[in-house]
């Protein structure tokens, strides 16, 4: 395997229109936050998209365009500079713009406006036949429904014109805390569906004796100048009132609210550990009996020392990407079991990644489905199940615009 630096789009271009007569895969590089080798390539290239960073907003509108090597972290500077922000952004912002793209991307405003890749208004992208091709909804609209969370398969991101939205000076951050499953579920069901709060997101975390409790964050935008009424916004609820949390923080100090917990996690070499992870898209129905159960299993005791499991609350009609596959209904929940393991101990790793295909089995009982994103062996025929109706689509778009079949191989879609 080899790795290449293009400096511009026209050498991607070179790249792939060598590489695909010659049936060498390819694969692009961004943050470099693929967990299951997804973004790898068996005698290949793997193209760093870093020197594709450029983010610059347009003057006098709501529109920002980004290369696809460039952070999330960079969009959201260039964006504040101009009282500007995304309408969603990822939590942790160390990834880049083509990389979340590719996999559609989920935020603490996600039950309001949707995936991250659905505030796209165009791409430019190379296919694999090293074709450049600028589509939006309005333009070549097929290849753009394909490479928006169509995991790299029938183009390379180079360039994203995204939308934004007046971003507020402050935010008021609320953590509830909750000891049954089914309240928890509720509250922050009720939550997303109305106008209190532009962020809303939850954990569950471990609890004395061996139980879990659950713990919505819900973030409320304010300009300072009037005082927000905590009873008006939180008062209704069933959470234990004596353990709330309540801050005010500045949006930008909300919106790089990881960057702390990365800089301790790779203090302490955390951050460079295999991370098996495994995402899932439930119906929300399941939730307050499917996940206690999940946590309750031996494979996931490990969640409690050195993990974090994340629910985030999500609305089917939001979510506008054609391949984002979802549960049928419009209660939906992002269940994220996000665990490390000793790269030392392979064979530790090898059983997380068997607990994940058990769960995921479970999942799809209940109608779930999984997120590509996860640590999971998928084989060709695992994933047209997963595509379902959506697969002769992406199938025909790969024969269109990689008909050499070389582009994103790490994920074992194709034969």
């Amino acid at each position: 395997m080899s790795v290449l630096t293009p400096r511009s789009p026209a050498e991607i271009q070179d790249i792939l229109a060598l590489a695909g007569p010659r049936g060498l895969p390819v694969s692009a590089r961004g943050g470099g936050y693929a967990l299951y080798g997804q973004g790898q390539v068996d005698g290949g290239c793997v193209i760093d998209m870093g020197a594709l960073n450029e983010v610059r907003c347009l003057p006098g509108e709501r529109v920002l365009v980004a290369g696809a090597g460039a952070l999330w972290s960079d969009v959201v500077r260039a964006a504040l500079a101009e009282g500007l922000t995304p309408p969603v952004l990822p939590d942790h912002l160390g990834g880049s713009v083509g990389g979340v793209l590719t996999t559609g991307g989920f935020g603490g405003s996600s039950h309001r406006y949707g995936l991250v890749a659905d505030q796209v208004r165009e791409l430019d992208v190379v296919t694999g036949t090293g074709e450049a091709v600028t589509c939006s909804h309005d333009r070549n609209r097929g290849l753009f429904h394909a490479v928006l969370a169509g995991l790299g398969q029938c183009a390379l991101i180079v360039r994203a014109t995204l939308r934004l939205v007046p971003a507020p000076p402050l935010v008021r951050r609320y953590r509830l805390y909750y000891d049954d499953p089914a309240a928890y579920v509720a509250d922050q069901r009720a939550l997303s569906h109305d106008d209190r709060f532009s962020h809303v997101s939850g954990q569950a975390r471990p609890a004395i004796g061996g139980s879990w409790d659950h713990v919505i964050e819900a973030v409320a935008p304010h300009s300072g100048r009037l005082a927000l009424d905590d009873a008006r916004l939180i008062g209704d609820l069933a959470h234990d009132p004596d353990t709330q949390e309540i801050e005010d923080l500045s949006y930008g100090e909300y919106v790089c609210r990881l960057d702390r917990d990365e800089r301790i996690l790779r203090v302490t070499g955390e951050w460079n550990r295999p991370h098996p992870w495994l995402t899932l898209l439930l119906p929300e129905e399941a939730v307050a009996s499917f996940v206690p159960a999940v946590l309750a299993d031996g494979p996931q005791q490990g969640l409690r020392t050195c993990g974090a499991v994340q629910l985030r609350p999500l609305t089917g009609a939001t979510l506008r990407a054609p391949l984002l596959r979802r549960p049928a209904g419009e209660h939906l929940c992002l269940l994220s079991l996000m665990r490390t393991a000793l790269p030392q101990d392979p064979e530790g790793v090898r059983r997380l990644v068997a607990a994940n295909q058990e769960v995921y089995e479970r999942t799809r009982t209940l109608g779930g489905v999984m997120h590509p994103s996860s640590a999971l062996p998928m084989s060709p025929d695992d994933w047209r199940v997963h595509f379902g109706d959506a697969f002769d689509a992406l199938a025909g778009a790969k024969v269109r615009y990689d008909p050499h079949g070389i582009l994103t191989r790490g994920y074992g879609l194709w034969r």
